[in-house]
């Protein structure tokens, strides 16, 4: 048998391959609640969705919000804070009940 043949070692065929046919667990428009729960190197937040990350700008670690899917591509997501969301305010909340800005 020959490397690089159909069949052979250096085909792309059987799991793992990028044909596509991957069924992401994001669609484009859609909205789901995430927990951001690291940063990547260029300071977005990253979330999951039943293990397919997310990126998520201008979140921090810890936050719970529901993002709108952006754009898919074969191993990641993109996504921005939908207004209203609970961790997408810049008020805060103090024990007293009263909102701060």
């Amino acid at each position: 048998m020959s490397f690089g043949q159909r069949g052979g070692y250096g085909s792309r065929g059987g799991f793992g391959s990028r044909s596509g046919s991957f069924n992401k667990p994001v669609e484009v428009g859609k909205e789901y609640d995430v927990s951001v729960s690291d940063i990547s190197r260029r300071g977005e937040g990253i979330a999951k969705v039943d293990g397919f990350i997310v990126f998520v700008p201008g979140t921090k670690v810890g936050q719970n919000v529901r993002i709108k899917v952006t754009q898919v591509s074969e191993r990641f997501a993109s996504g921005q804070v939908v207004q209203g969301s609970a961790g997408a305010s810049t008020a805060t909340s103090e024990p007293s009940g009263k909102t701060t800005y």
